[in-house]
């Protein structure tokens, strides 16, 4: 987003980050973000995004937290009026349910409606019942008092056990008590006039599935939540019924007043709080534009056209992404295939590692999005600057140059065991490949296919379903690696080069540092001799290469790379229309001569004039 807010950009996914791990920033992470500075016409909010999207509205908040019930008391010969009032909540709560359920049947994926059934199993529990009315009996508890205490231990509970299925459950049962409760707040409205908001952006203190949806079963345009994890039920609803979500977003209930007027871009992580009316304009005009190409339907027109460039040649173009958001948006452009998923998602979002079972699910959702279309994961690749404790227990002096990619993983076996495993059983009759980051030589590329042989094994014992042929690639970004590609090759079954990462290196120049920024403007010639070498040997091994980076997608660079002898690319969403525009534009003759004589130039400066030349040439043409 621009810092004028008179002048939004139009909302668009985050852009790749060339195959490094996600920084530390909440949109990233999911850890939460102090509130910016106030703007002009409001302040601007930042959180972590669940589900992309972008809706304005009115703000109804929903912040009654459990934790905050008060233990109230009732006389004794009021105690079956309680008792009775527990029955027809858990009886309106179970009809919503129903209704939800055939409500959204062929509107959501199966597995999903099926989270509904969990709800309403839950309402049914006899343990959850029994200790409500217990409260009631034993301690005359008022009814909402008893509910939130038997929740709230309930969630302390399993909250105390490393398991993610039984945080979750946890997570559910909160769900359900907060349905119940808001029954009983409907039943004591009854007849004072009020209306329930409708068509509202909810801002709420927690992400639950309940408050997706009025009593009636209305859902809310968007959510705003401060706290709420991403892979959750509850945020698997919100992108199965594309609810713009973002949470994380710490001081939501301080900032935002009932009715206040909302711009939340989901896609962007931002929520701007009582704009002023240019930029409510402006907004309102993107968004009715994108309601107009939603009439038309399908896969806009610019990214229906063949990936081909000016004389012909096809070009392979697959979706780089690195969350869910953004392996939804690949089908709104028909990109079917994911070259690279990048894995770090769900090991920053908590001090612990993600269970077994959360990550069979992330990966199973990933390939869901996929329809079938082959998916790369690359495996964890992260540095001691992202502060994982169960990884590094200390940032180390020169994070970067440190335990990174597979150096951390095969420090840390039971982590990479547990990720190997969750990608064969979500990949279980899927197509599936394995990329290998930061590999320096053969010996841990190796000790990589050593284990996954091992977990293979341990999974045939287990009699579990999982899929067997999986296809294991490397990710060339050192020095080292481009200097062994050929060794690397000859035992790997593909290689990913990580453009951004691989210049950073050959350059010894930190991308990140504002200083450095000179050395990326434009492909250094022996990174280009580089390139050609590794194209090169791919050839020669069978071996298919594809690229990936912000400086791979860049226009300006795909011309060279072209020409040097790249004709896969992985690319995120958001810089998809440019690709193409930059690839159409290519004659691949002479992109290659431009590429050939640029990399003969012994410094940038040369290297720009010949692709300076090659473009003028070009257009005389």
């Amino acid at each position: 987003m621009p810092e004028d807010p008179r002048a939004p950009e139009p909302p668009s996914p985050a852009a790749d980050r060339g195959g490094e791990p996600p920084p530390a920033p909440a949109v990233a992470t999911g850890e939460t973000p102090p509130a910016a500075a106030p703007r002009p016409g409001g302040p601007l909010l930042r959180g972590a995004t669940v589900c992309p999207g972008l809706v304005l509205g009115p703000a109804h908040r929903k912040d009654y937290d459990l934790d905050r019930a008060r233990t109230e008391r009732v006389p004794l010969d009021e105690v079956d009026r309680e008792l009775n009032r527990f029955r027809k909540a858990l009886d309106d709560s179970r009809l919503q349910l129903v209704d939800l359920r055939s409500r959204l049947e062929g509107k959501v994926r199966e597995d999903d409606a099926r989270i509904l059934d969990t709800h309403v199993t839950y309402l049914k529990d006899s343990v959850f019942i029994a200790d409500v009315e217990n409260l009631i009996l034993n301690e005359q508890m008022r009814l909402e008092a008893a509910i939130a205490k038997v929740v709230g231990d309930f969630d302390r509970i399993f909250r105390l056990v490393r398991s993610e299925t039984l945080r979750q459950s946890a997570v559910d049962l909160r769900d359900v008590g907060i349905r119940v409760l808001r029954n009983l707040e409907s039943q004591a409205a009854e007849g004072s006039g009020e209306e329930p908001p409708n068509e509202y952006v909810l801002a709420a203190h927690e992400l639950s599935i309940v408050d997706m949806f009025n009593l009636s079963n209305e859902h809310v345009k968007g959510i705003i939540t401060r706290e709420g994890g991403i892979t959750g039920h509850a945020a698997i609803f919100a992108r199965s019924m594309r609810i713009p979500t973002i949470t994380g977003v710490d001081d939501v209930l301080d900032v935002v007043k009932e009715g206040d007027y909302l711009i939340l871009d989901a896609t962007e992580g931002t929520v701007r709080v009582n704009p002023d009316d240019v930029v409510r304009a402006q907004y309102a005009e993107t968004l009715d534009r994108r309601a107009g190409q939603e009439e038309a339907g399908g896969v806009p027109e610019w990214a229906q056209r063949p990936c081909r460039t000016l004389d012909g040649i096809p070009i392979e173009v697959a979706a780089s992404c690195g969350n869910l958001p953004e392996v939804e948006g690949i089908l709104d452009l028909g990109m079917g295939s994911i070259g690279l998923y990048r894995t770090e998602l769900l090991y920053l979002v908590d001090q612990a590692p993600p269970g077994r079972e959360a990550l069979i699910r992330h990966y199973g959702s990933v390939l869901a999005g996929a329809r079938g279309a082959p998916v790369t994961f690359r495996l964890l690749n992260v540095d001691s600057s992202l502060a994982v404790p169960y990884l590094h227990p200390e940032r180390e002096r020169n994070p970067a140059l440190g335990r990174v990619g597979v150096r951390v993983l095969l420090a840390n076996e039971l982590v990479l065991r547990r990720q190997l495993q969750a990608i064969l059983v979500a990949g279980a009759g899927r197509q599936v490949r394995i990329a290998v980051p930061f590999v320096t030589d053969c010996g841990e590329l190796r000790r990589v296919k050593e284990v996954l042989f091992e977990e293979r094994l341990e999974l045939r014992k287990a009699g579990e379903a999982f899929q067997d042929a999986v296809e294991v690639g490397v990710v060339i970004e050192t020095p080292a690696a481009m200097l062994g590609i050929r060794d690397l090759a000859s035992e790997a079954d593909f290689l990913l080069l990580n453009l951004d990462s691989l210049q950073q290196y050959l350059l010894a120049a930190d991308r990140n540092e504002a200083a450095m920024v000179e050395f990326f403007e434009t492909l250094h010639p022996f990174v280009l001799r580089a390139l050609a070498k590794a194209c090169e040997v791919a050839e020669g091994q069978g071996r298919p290469i594809a690229v990936f980076g912000v400086s791979a997608a860049q226009p300006a660079n795909v011309p060279a790379l072209i020409g040097a002898g790249l004709r896969r690319f992985c690319v995120a969403p958001a810089g998809l229309r440019e690709f193409l525009d930059a690839v159409v534009a290519v004659d691949t003759r002479t992109a290659a001569r431009a590429m050939r004589a640029a990399a003969q130039g012994s410094c940038p400066a040369e290297t720009q004039s010949l692709v300076a030349g090659y473009r003028h040439g070009y257009a005389r043409d």
